[in-house]
Formats: structure tokens, sequence, C-alpha cells
């Protein structure tokens, strides 16, 4: 969420006194705030059966999430993936959208404890960056984009 924040006039005369100016958010910032809000709001819906297990990786993953966000939100993006549920050896592990976990751990090196959730399937437990299993969907996501990234950083001469 790009916001703009008034920086005050550079040519102030020497000596007079300055309001203080807000310090502006980052974009990195404004998107996890936004993401918390709307994370609040959501931790308020009931459901009903057959429903009875949710995973919120925003909440147990938070520390990867953060680190993720941090690194990749620092500036406007043209294109914007957005997932609507977290497969079970990816985001749910993670805390990175799309983010299977040998490609967040080993590529793009984000880190973080990733606690346990308030209740869990049996056959999906969370295990974080240590999860040995690997999502269906990778080659459709991941590999096929860091394939594409690897391959631009080729043809554009190693950069």
């Amino acid at each position: 969420v790009p916001q703009a924040f008034p920086l005050g006039s550079l040519h102030e005369p020497t000596g007079a006194l300055m309001e203080p100016q807000p310090c502006p958010r980052s974009l990195a910032e404004g998107f996890l705030e936004e993401e918390l809000r709307l994370n609040a709001e959501l931790s308020q819906l009931q459901f009903s059966e057959p429903v009875g297990i949710i995973y919120n990786p925003v909440e147990y993953a938070w520390e990867p999430h953060r680190n993720y966000v941090t690194r990749y939100c620092q500036d406007p993006k043209q294109v914007l993936f957005l997932g609507m549920n977290p497969g079970p050896f990816g985001m749910a592990q993670t805390g990175v959208p799309f983010g299977e976990v040998s490609m967040v751990r080993d590529w793009l090196g984000i880190g973080g404890p990733v606690l346990t959730p308030p209740q869990e399937h049996p056959k999906r437990p969370v295990l974080g960056l240590e999860c040995p299993q690997s999502e269906r969907a990778r080659t459709y996501m991941g590999h096929d984009i860091k394939s594409e990234l690897m391959g631009r950083r080729i043809q554009c001469g190693g950069l």
C-alpha cells in the first residue's frame, strides 16, 4: 500500500524551527500491517462442520513470513500472485506464499522459527523449515519461477 508523506520544504531559513514529520513507513511495513489487520478480521469468522481445523501460517509462521515480506517487498511490483489456501507442504510449513520448504530455506535464504498451530491434523503436522515433504505443485510455481529467473540471469550475462 504505497503512501506519500509530506517532507516539508528543503529551503527552510537557517535556524527556523521545523515541525516534526512522520517517519515514512516502508512498503513492507505497510503490507505487514494490512495483513495483520485483515488477519484479525479473519480470526473472527466461525465455521461449521465439515471444517474442523484451520491453519493460519501468518500467525504461527510469522517470523519467516515477516522475513520474506521485509526482504522482497521493497518497492512496487508489476505482478502480485495471490493464493487462497496454503499448501500443506508449502506456505502451511514456511509462512511464505507458494513457498515450498527447500525453495524458501535453501534458495531464498529465508529462516525463522515456525510455531505449532493451535490445532493440527494428524496427517498434516507443521514441521516448519524442517519438513521433508515437497508440494506437488512445486514445479508449477517455485521450480518454474526459479528456472525462469536463472535463465534470465544467464541471458543477462550472469547478473
